[in-house]
């Protein structure tokens, strides 16, 4: 079984050049890319893995690490699919098997299909070789549905034929049979000899457990016929030693003897192997049929000989396994050990990081908002104060619209007073001269002049800082040069002044000029009211 289910791997497998490791070695201090350093690194690796196992480990770990460093999925799916190789070369399995699947996810996932199915190939016979049935075959069939798909019929056939095989290891034999015989009918188009004198020999087999000695004495033959041309001293040996187990079962002893005779013959050069020790026990058996017990006794010995080295030596493959698969588990706890504390570094790390962006930004939220806040403070206050502005600026205006009006009342109420003076003199009535006194009287209990002052008390309590500057600047102004300035800096014109205070328009305008020469804005071109409204 295991020869046949290897016959696949063994036409797809890379195969390593044998360099010098020595050059090897020394390349890799060459200014070469961290790509192939690792390339070369698993080169030496694969040189070094059975007379050297512990630098060859060193070299798959250093292109671990280049692999980590590179940080590129195919590149570490290609580096898996070599170091695979070599664990899979060393009958390691189970490691072997580890790095397959990571390298078959990556490219499934990327739809690599060439990788993809070479991949799947040594899948299947791994698990084949685990004796995972269900595994072997799902994989199997992948490889068989591609290379229909691709009308690949060299590799179609040989698909077939490792199904067949893996449904013959479990006596599954209709089933073994049907893929043999359509692996037949493709090897057969493709005149591949090799593939033809296999399937012949499987379809013999097939047919002896069945019973059916005659079909399996017509595939046997064809077999032999074409092994007997170009196939190896091995392969001619499998072939004699199944046609052995046919005639011995048969309970034909002469025959069966023949062909286990002409096996052994032929793996003089390897008598510690499984198919020498196949013709050996047919060879017993062949004896011990015919009766000859002392010859029978004697193979037996040596065949017994050879199962206890045989066994030995699979035990030591087994203690080197076990070995190998402990030496990477170790190594890959170590691994781990060393990522975890990495990734704890890197967390406590970058959760500080996190913590100090989280109070910078708490921190920033709080400028913010108090940012915010003054600004909001400050909108308050400016609008509180253009309010209060505002309330000042009518009350100021209401005040002054009122005292203004007052004083004109009591310019028309003196102006009466003077025409009622006229009218005394020309009065010649007692009654009505005292009539008059008394109008007069009553009329003049408030003269103008004090309403002007009551307008200069309630216009300096709201403008108090205006009558400071101008006395502090101008002390030289008299009663009625304030009282002027009061009306312009409310931005009065000179009409309405003059309706206010009863002087003429031209009247006005002179005291407006004096007052310009007062303020020192003779030769100046700054505006008189432009001048009192900033005074402030």
């Amino acid at each position: 079984m295991r020869k046949a289910l290897l016959f696949l791997l063994l036409i797809s497998q890379f195969t390593f050049s044998q360099s010098d490791v020595s050059k090897l070695v020394d390349s890799l201090t060459m200014n070469l890319s961290d790509k192939e350093k690792a390339n070369i690194a698993l080169k030496i690796a694969a040189e070094l893995k059975s007379s050297d196992w512990k630098r060859s480990l060193h070299y798959i770990e250093f292109s671990e690490k280049l692999a980590k460093k590179i940080d590129s999925d195919q590149v570490t799916a290609d580096i898996n699919i070599k170091i695979g190789d070599i664990y899979n070369e060393k009958d390691a399995f189970d490691i072997a098997l580890t790095y397959y699947l990571k390298a078959y996810e990556y490219n499934r996932e990327n739809n690599v299909d060439e990788r993809k199915y070479h991949l799947e190939n040594s899948l299947a016979i791994i698990y084949a070789r685990l004796n995972n049935k269900d595994k072997a075959l799902h994989y199997f069939n992948n490889l068989l549905k591609y290379h229909r798909k691709k009308k690949n019929t060299t590799f179609t056939a040989k698909a077939l034929n490792n199904i067949g095989t893996l449904y013959m290891s479990n006596d599954i034999l209709d089933s073994a049979m049907v893929n043999f015989k359509e692996s037949l009918v493709l090897s057969k188009k493709i005149h591949d000899e090799k593939l033809n004198s296999i399937l012949y020999n499987n379809l013999g087999i097939c047919y002896t457990r069945l019973n059916n000695f005659e079909e399996a004495k017509s595939y046997f033959d064809k077999s032999i016929a074409i092994a007997e041309k170009n196939a190896t001293d091995k392969n001619k040996a499998w072939i004699y030693n199944s046609i052995s187990k046919m005639y011995l079962l048969k309970k034909q002893p002469a025959p069966a003897l023949s062909y286990a005779q002409k096996a052994s013959s032929l793996l003089e050069n390897e008598k510690y192997s499984f198919e020498y020790k196949n013709a050996l026990i047919n060879i017993y058996k062949s004896y011990l049929l015919k009766g000859d017990y002392k010859n029978a006794a004697t193979y037996f010995e040596t065949y017994d000989q050879i199962r206890d080295s045989l066994n030995i030596e699979s035990k030591a493959m087994n203690v080197e396994k076990l070995k190998l698969e402990q030496e990477h588990k170790e190594n890959e706890e170590l691994r781990l050990l060393k990522e975890s504390k990495e990734n704890f570094k890197y967390y406590i790390i970058g959760l500080s990081l996190i913590m100090v962006m989280m109070i910078l930004f708490i921190l920033l939220i709080k400028y913010r908002n108090r940012l915010t806040n003054a600004q909001l403070e400050k909108d308050l206050f400016e609008a509180k104060k253009n309010e209060l502005d505002a309330n000042l600026e009518l009350k100021n205006k209401e005040l002054i619209t009122n005292s203004m009006m007052e004083i004109q009342r009591a310019e028309i109420i003196e102006q009466i007073i003077d025409d009622l003076r006229e009218l005394k003199l020309q009065s010649q009535k007692k009654e009505t001269l005292q009539t008059i006194d008394t109008i007069i009287k009553q009329l003049g209990k408030r003269d103008n002049n004090s309403l002007w002052e009551e307008f200069e008390l309630h216009y300096g309590h709201v403008n108090e800082s205006f009558y400071n500057i101008l006395n502090e600047k101008h002390p030289e102004l008299t009663y009625r040069d304030k009282r002027l300035c009061a009306l312009l800096k409310l931005n009065l014109t000179t009409k309405e002044i003059a309706q206010i205070t009863g002087q003429s328009i031209k009247s006005l305008e002179n005291a407006r000029t004096r007052l310009r020469k007062k303020l020192n804005l003779t030769n100046t071109n700054l505006d008189l009211v432009t001048y009192l409204v900033n005074l402030n």
